[in-house]
């Protein structure tokens, strides 16, 4: 696919192929309609997520310009732009009037992994009753299974928060929550 060779000549993080399967197969028996996603990169998984749930909308958010540009004209070539929304900005500083819906059927986190917390704090509020919020990158390419003082020095920060983050949701009280061995480790989390 183009959009692949794209992102590995530009060296643009996307999903994994057996993690995007693996979400786009949960998310065919989950059948969301609305879809909030965290995180857009070049648009690679919100064209995903469109092409495998016909009858679902997809708000996405993309902070990097150059990103968010590409993102726009793949988007704008695929056959599904009457159906993503990018919003370009920061996903913390997004205005809840921005996002087009005031639910979400399905929350998908895969932008700063120190952030993840503050993502999930900021959209849970959205989820509808039966949504769930899926959480790529859980295993940061190995690097949250590892102890902190074999991780390079300029990760560490990151993947003490990510570490955080996981054992904080899969203790929540209002969540059930799986790390699932998918991809670089997808999380999955629905309400009690």
């Amino acid at each position: 696919m183009e959009m692949e060779r794209y992102a590995e000549e530009h060296r643009v993080p996307i999903m994994q192929l057996p993690g995007i399967e693996g979400l786009l197969q949960i998310l065919r028996v989950h059948k969301p309609e609305k879809i909030l996603e965290v995180g857009s990169a070049i648009g690679y998984s919100a064209i995903r997520m469109a092409e495998a749930l016909p009858c679902s909308s997809i708000v996405t958010i993309e902070r990097d310009p150059e990103r968010a540009e590409k993102a726009r004209e793949y988007i704008a070539t695929s056959d599904y732009q009457e159906r993503i929304y990018l919003i370009e900005g920061d996903a913390l500083e997004v205005k809840q009037d921005q996002l087009i819906f005031q639910q979400f059927d399905a929350i998908f986190i895969d932008a700063a992994k120190g952030q993840y917390r503050r993502f999930f704090d900021l959209y849970a509020p959205l989820l509808s009753e039966d949504g769930a919020i899926y959480c790529d990158n859980m295993y940061m390419h190995g690097m949250a299974v590892k102890d902190v003082n074999d991780i390079p020095r300029k990760n560490r920060t990151m993947i003490r928060k990510l570490k955080d983050f996981t054992q904080w949701i899969l203790d929540h009280p209002d969540y059930h929550s799986a790390l699932l061995p998918v991809g670089d480790g997808l999380l999955i989390c629905t309400k009690k």
